[in-house]
This record gives structure tokens, sequence and C-alpha cells, in this order.
């Protein structure tokens, strides 16, 4: 469990940076759509760690999380 633990936050990370680097190359670029592609980069980076957090909230609420420590 926590191999997967870390391989998912790693996964979490690159997605977060890929985000961030787009959200800072929509906003330089001088296109049509690269407004609209502003917005949900921004709504994504901001949407993205939100939903995460809720999960493992919800994997913790379900009872699901307290054998966590047993791989250590």
């Amino acid at each position: 469990m926590k191999k997967t633990k870390r391989v998912l936050a790693l996964i979490g990370v690159v997605l977060l940076v890929l985000l961030y680097v787009s959200t800072l190359v929509f906003a330089l670029v001088d296109h049509p759509a690269a407004n609209d592609l502003l917005t949900a980069a921004v709504a994504a980076t901001i949407l993205v760690p939100v939903i995460l957090y809720g999960f493992l909230l919800i994997h913790r609420l379900t009872g699901q999380g307290d054998d966590d420590d047993d791989d250590a």
C-alpha cells in the first residue's frame, strides 16, 4: 500500500507541474483559444487537488485507510 501511495503521489505531482506549465504557456501565448485554455488550466489546477483530497477523505472515512501502518 505504501508503494502504491508513493506512485500515485508522484503521478499527482507530475500532473500538477504539467498544469502549472500549461497555465504559464497559455498566459503567454497570443492565440484566440488561449484565453479559454488558460481558464481551463487554472480551473484544473484548483480542482484536481481538491478532488484528490476529497477521495482521500472519503477513503479514510469509510474505514479503508485504517490498515496503512501495516506495511511499515
